[in-house]
């Protein structure tokens, strides 16, 4: 689902402002494994006309600001690169300045392994900034939607004060098919479905798309008066 999707399905119409438009993709391994990754950017970018997995927007639900972020899977699977990470950490500074909600929609493969290290180090860098923000009281909501896997899942993807979860998404660390083949066993009906994962205590609440301006607009009200 493309980020425009959620930015119309959750903020107030006329409140809306895209952030952080100018942070792109580098090349700094000039890394190649049969296209180069910066063909891959380039194609990724023509493809969805973003920047990079994720847009960032400030803005209002049902009258209340918050900073949103969404993810792109068909940008590059929604992978966590250094642009995903950055702008993610900026979304976290932003909220923690003005006191605001942040809610973040995810959708990725894992981490970009295209920037190597540069990838896993966003992990860190996001949980640090999210531990910060909620120890000053803010409040973070993910959003994990289909698929929601690897380095997300690692971090920031299971960091939220309320997680929750689209119906049928796919959450995990690594994929089912992958574990099927580690272990040599047939995986549990449903493992690594939201459904599952809530009944594990893992997702707080499943939430359908039609309804989730109104339940994150009550959460917002609840937890922060």
């Amino acid at each position: 689902v493309a980020p425009i999707v959620y930015r119309n399905l959750l903020l107030d119409q006329g409140t809306v402002s895209e952030l952080f438009t100018n942070v792109n993709s580098a090349d700094p391994l000039k890394f190649k494994a049969g296209k180069k990754y910066i063909d891959q950017l380039h194609t990724a970018m023509s493809k969805t006309s973003q920047n990079d997995a994720i847009n960032c927007y400030s803005g209002k639900i049902n009258g209340k600001e918050i900073i949103l972020a969404v993810m792109n899977f068909g940008f590059i699977g929604g992978s966590m690169g250094s642009v995903v990470g950055e702008l993610v950490s900026r979304s976290i500074e932003m909220a923690r300045e003005k006191k605001i909600p942040f809610v973040l929609v995810c959708a990725s493969g894992g981490a970009r392994m295209q920037e190597s290290a540069l990838s896993l180090m966003q992990l860190a860098k996001t949980s640090s900034k999210l531990a910060r923000f909620q120890e000053n009281g803010g409040l973070y909501i993910p959003v994990l939607t289909d698929p929601t896997t690897g380095g997300v899942t690692a971090s920031f993807g299971m960091l939220g004060d309320i997680i929750l979860a689209e119906p049928g998404a796919l959450i995990g660390f690594a994929g089912p098919r992958v574990i099927k083949q580690t272990i040599g066993e047939d995986l549990p009906e449903g493992f690594q479905r939201a459904e599952f994962l809530k009944d594990k205590g893992f997702v707080d609440h499943i939430v359908t798309r039609d309804e989730m301006k109104v339940v994150l607009s009550s959460l917002i009200e609840l937890l922060t008066n």
